[in-house]
């Protein structure tokens, strides 16, 4: 499949972020994968580069299951978005019962949608690889997992639910990033916290793309609310070496994002 145009910034941003943190390490310089050309693997690819970098505890960003799917599909859409980012979570833990357990919440919130019966052969695949530790298959099964839910959206006219799985994803990804770096003293991680400023300027326009009604529901309101706040906390991040202070906001917004999105 031919890679989004639109989204091709956040992988050359990624790339380049590697590279700046590998030049200010010790160690050799992130290489991202050559797969990254496919924007739509970027979030596998970022949460490789900050394994490489940082030292992630990835086992203590595990949470508890989801809620029961709610009625509102929007909402349902977002969550299923986040558990799509602990699905790359857990591959990188290699923690075969805790994908099978995530994977049955991602069919359960898929089935709400109405996308289980044609998801479900996948993602029943997914969870024999992660029994048989097929770990490298499993990535690409994931990503494409990813791109075939978003796709079924998006042939059946239901293009906000297919950009609330992106930005639920990011979400997820970005909550788990900044916890990361929030324990961690190196100067140097701390933009990783964000993945980069063309990711946030890619959840703003994913935001934007959403009809007028969505952008007015209370959850989608507030996610935009703190995008914005989180992409003007950052705006210098370029000339002025980031705080603690930063890292620190930035994580509590995204925390604060995933508690009320899981709330009952």
């Amino acid at each position: 499949m031919p890679a989004n145009p639109s989204r091709l910034s956040r992988t050359i941003c990624i790339a380049a972020l590697g590279l700046c943190l590998g030049q200010t390490l010790a160690d050799p310089p992130a290489i991202v994968s050559p797969s990254a050309s496919n924007a739509d693997q970027t979030p596998a690819d970022f949460l490789d580069l900050v394994g490489q970098r940082a030292k992630a505890r990835w086992r203590l960003m595990f949470r508890p299951p989801p809620p029961t799917p709610p009625t509102d599909r929007g909402r349902a859409a977002l969550i299923l978005g986040s558990l799509l980012g602990d699905s790359l979570l857990v591959w990188q833990a290699a923690d075969s019962q805790q994908f099978r357990n995530n994977n049955q919440d991602v069919l359960t919130y898929c089935r709400m949608l109405g996308l289980g019966e044609k998801l479900m052969p996948r993602l029943m695949a997914q969870g024999k690889m992660a029994e048989d530790s097929e770990w490298k298959d499993l990535r690409h099964e994931i990503v494409d997992g990813h791109q075939e839910l978003v796709r079924l959206l998006r042939e059946q006219r239901d293009e906000d639910l297919a950009l609330m799985i992106d930005l639920g994803l990011w979400l997820r990804i970005l909550e788990i990033t900044s916890a990361i770096v929030a324990e961690t003293a190196a100067v140097e991680l701390r933009p990783l916290c964000i993945g980069s400023p063309a990711i946030l300027q890619e959840m703003r326009d994913d935001f934007s793309r959403l009809s007028a009604s969505k952008r007015e529901e209370a959850i989608l309101k507030r996610i935009g609310i703190s995008i914005h706040e989180i992409s003007t906390l950052w705006k210098d991040a370029d000339k002025v070496p980031p705080t603690q202070i930063q890292v620190v906001m930035t994580q509590e917004k995204f925390k604060g994002l995933m508690q009320a999105l899981m709330d009952k």
